[in-house]
């Protein structure tokens, strides 16, 4: 049926992404005030409906491209079991579903859905074949999920959370790449033509600068006063060994296992890198709620 075709569009493997919205919510404490933990959870299922419709889109206006990838030709639109038209009208529907939605939860939550919205559209339709620019929107939607996740419950979001989030959304942006250049080799090109402008040593030393500031600053973030006087504590220093062995494990598996072009599927696949992501986590609900 083409109603199961659609729903495998949606790339629901990759709605993990959108747990970035629940950064604000957790690094505020606020984890166990009910109304604000609903509010954040509708904001997620939101962000999942424009994903998801952002993803239909996507696969329309790439749909040449994506024929000539080894696994991208392999989703319904690209193989043929879905055509463009029904892909366009559930991709629109979505869209209107998740904006009204928005709306009604929050203005300020809307007004970052819609400016993702429009920064999708501009990147599927142009800016995707922009050296550099097409990472920093790819980077910028993570981005834009933590400052949502901040405006649908209103409250103050750390400086220290915003650096932190770009500079890992530009490492895992940068490794995406870097998997699309090397497994297509000769063929990358055609798949996607800012891709000649890349090389994987170009790439390389982009993904070293923003790993080694991203380390940086994540261990400035936990010793800064700003955090120790907000949580009154300095223990979320101990939570940089998870911190560097995910990003170790990460580069591991780009380099070594050529891996990188779903950051979702890697972690989800990964039990060491899904483990110590879990690891993470639960030192810093400690650390921060105990």
């Amino acid at each position: 049926m083409k109603i199961f075709e659609i729903i495998k569009s949606l790339r629901i493997q990759q709605w993990i992404k959108n747990l970035f919205v629940f950064a604000p919510l957790i690094f505020s404490q606020k984890v166990f005030v009910l109304p604000l933990f609903i509010k954040t959870v509708l904001a997620f299922v939101l962000f999942c409906i424009l994903t998801g419709a952002a993803y239909l889109l996507n696969d329309i206006q790439d749909l040449e491209e994506d024929k000539l990838h080894p696994v991208k030709s392999k989703r319904p639109l690209a193989s043929g079991r879905l055509e463009k038209k029904k892909a366009l009208f559930a991709g629109i529907l979505l869209g209107i579903v998740a904006l009204s939605g928005a709306y009604f939860l929050n203005i300020s939550f809307f007004a970052v859905l819609l400016l993702y919205s429009i920064l999708q559209i501009a990147y599927s339709s142009w800016l995707k074949h922009v050296v550099i620019i097409d990472v920093f929107l790819i980077a910028a939607g993570y981005f834009l999920r933590v400052i949502a996740g901040g405006l649908a419950i209103q409250v103050q979001i750390s400086p220290w959370l915003f650096i932190c989030t770009i500079l890992l959304a530009l490492f895992l942006a940068l490794s995406k790449r870097r998997h699309e250049l090397v497994v297509l080799d000769k063929k990358a090109e055609t798949h996607r033509p800012t891709l000649r402008e890349y090389t994987p040593q170009l790439l390389d030393q982009m993904i070293a600068v923003v790993t080694a500031s991203t380390v940086i600053s994540y261990c400035l973030y936990t010793i800064s006063t700003e955090t120790v006087a907000k949580y009154g504590t300095m223990n979320m220093i101990f939570t940089l060994p998870f911190v560097l062995y995910g990003i170790f494990r990460y580069l591991y598996l780009v380099h070594q296992k050529e891996g990188g072009g779903s950051p979702e599927a890697l972690i989800i696949k990964d039990k060491p890198l899904l483990v110590d992501l879990f690891l993470w986590i639960v030192a810093a609900m400690v650390i921060l709620y105990i």
